[in-house]
């Protein structure tokens, strides 16, 4: 199954704002890992996001990071940041999971 890819408007800057190789090399790792299974884990490329709702996943391509969820059959894009941004990202804009917090 073929997952269409949706980039929120703020990934789309992001992406833009990246040089051409980074953007390049982002390129192919979305369509590689995230057109046909966006939920597959990996220990080095894909991880699933533990006691957040949103976002769902992280894939991992150089020192950037791409921070996805999957709903259906769309992966929504809904950001690309270097590692640096990644912990400031998360706490202004991830959402906590509730259920993960009462246990």
């Amino acid at each position: 199954m073929k997952y269409n890819i949706i980039l929120s408007p703020g990934a789309v800057r992001e992406f833009r704002a990246l040089s051409a190789f980074e953007g390049g090399q982002v390129r192919a790792g979305i369509e590689r890992h995230l057109r046909n299974e966006p939920a597959r884990l990996s220990r080095s490329q894909i991880k699933r996001l533990r006691g957040l709702r949103r976002p769902q996943y992280r894939l991992w391509i150089g020192d950037i990071r791409v921070f996805y969820d999957v709903i259906d059959d769309q992966v929504q894009i809904l950001t690309i940041l270097g590692k640096a941004q990644v912990e400031a990202w998360l706490k202004e804009r991830g959402t906590p999971n509730e259920e993960d917090r009462s246990r």
